[in-house]
């Protein structure tokens, strides 16, 4: 693909933003995606083996890479880091890409959190706005996990129905699936497991659980990494044996679905939220006070948030989010853009030696030119 004026004026937009490029590496240690980017992406990562047996795959995003780049060069802090290259992705349906172009911005280290996240977003369309494609072409939403966890913490859930939740935010269907779950235990399905599991995972014996599941993991001959881990397995029963046996009364259940319908303009929404807690007495603590404070760190950065959709519900599908997502999509639909979120638990689990707050965004190259070329009637560069 040739370079076209709006791509050349990206690599300057980077620079006036403080990003340093970097190239990565096409093929990649398999290991840190499937440890920590979740099941949407680890299945559709191309795997391969190296010459030392090693798990390898071809690069199926930027982020991690270059955040084992930071941790490797031990580069001091805050830095923000671009890229633009090639990713690979299994396709959804059969004829889909299997090598799309990203480019964006890595932004690792800066303690002004609320400050950090409005920057990556008002960023990122500045970004879409050089290659050719306006705010007023895009529909902007965002979420946020960490107020979600919030309200899931002070509507007194348990840690493991905590968990199971904060895992299918932003899977619609499945979230609803788990509410339903919660207000009938009796529905959570433990399908064939063995009385020998069950009594390991009620008993909460973890370490005994992982290897009994390996043990019958290898007597059926399962390779590694072809799907959930032992410790994931195991972890998850134990969480559904849990669940199974207690049940959260119909005002809990309510009330987190009232907090998950809420979608309205990002102006509006702390407002919204604020009212809703204050309804249910639910102290949601700093989380509130940072969301709130992330929206006037937005029109401090010229963006404004009425042009936002907020959903309490919305999140991207890849594990390592812990705080503010959002995604941009051509005003009518179709796929996204660009999208982008916080992760900073994400390079501690891979090697950090202290927590690097982080947060960042990706173009969709090709998306962006198909998009320019609708709008002006051109052809994609």
């Amino acid at each position: 693909m040739s370079l076209s004026p709006q791509t050349d004026g990206l690599a300057d937009l980077f620079a006036l933003r403080g990003a340093v490029p970097i190239a990565m590496d096409i093929v990649q240690p398999a290991e840190p995606y499937l440890d920590t980017a979740g099941e949407a992406l680890r299945r559709r990562i191309y795997l391969t083996r190296g010459e030392a047996g090693e798990n390898l795959c071809l690069r199926p995003d930027f982020t991690i890479p270059v955040c084992l780049h930071h941790i490797a060069k031990d580069e001091p802090l805050p830095r923000r880091y671009s890229y633009r290259g090639l990713v690979f992705r299994q396709p959804r349906s059969p004829d889909g890409p299997r090598e799309l172009e990203q480019a964006g911005i890595e932004d690792l280290g800066d303690p002004g959190l609320a400050e950090a996240d409005a920057r990556a977003l008002a960023d990122a369309l500045a970004a879409c706005e050089t290659l050719g494609v306006s705010t007023g072409d895009l529909d902007v939403v965002l979420g946020d996990q960490g107020l979600f966890e919030a309200v899931l913490s002070a509507v007194g859930l348990p840690v493991g129905w905590q968990k199971r939740l904060v895992r299918t935010f932003g899977e619609d269907r499945q979230l609803d699936q788990v509410l339903d779950a919660l207000s009938d235990p009796s529905a959570i399905p433990l399908g064939d497991v063995t009385p020998e599991l069950l009594d390991l995972a009620r008993a909460g014996e973890e370490g005994a659980l992982i290897r009994a599941i390996r043990e019958r993991m290898e007597e059926a001959g399962l390779p590694p990494h072809s799907g959930r881990s032992p410790q994931e397995v195991a972890q998850r029963l134990i969480e559904k044996v849990r669940a199974a046996d207690g049940k959260l009364n119909a005002a809990s259940i309510d009330l987190l679905r009232r907090f998950l319908s809420i979608h309205c303009p990002l102006s509006e929404a702390g407002a919204k939220v604020r009212q809703l807690a204050g309804e249910a007495a639910l102290d949601l603590g700093r989380a509130l006070g940072f969301f709130e404070a992330r929206i006037l760190a937005l029109k401090a950065a010229g963006v404004d948030p009425a042009l936002i959709a907020y959903r309490a519900a919305f999140g991207r599908p890849i594990d390592y989010y812990t705080g503010m997502v959002f995604e941009m999509r051509p005003v009518g639909g179709g796929e996204p853009v660009a999208g982008g979120g916080r992760y900073d638990r994400l390079l501690t689990l891979l090697g950090a030696r202290e927590v690097v707050p982080a947060v960042g965004f990706s173009l969709w190259m090709e998306r962006l030119a198909d998009r320019r070329a609708a709008v002006t009637g051109g052809e994609s560069a």
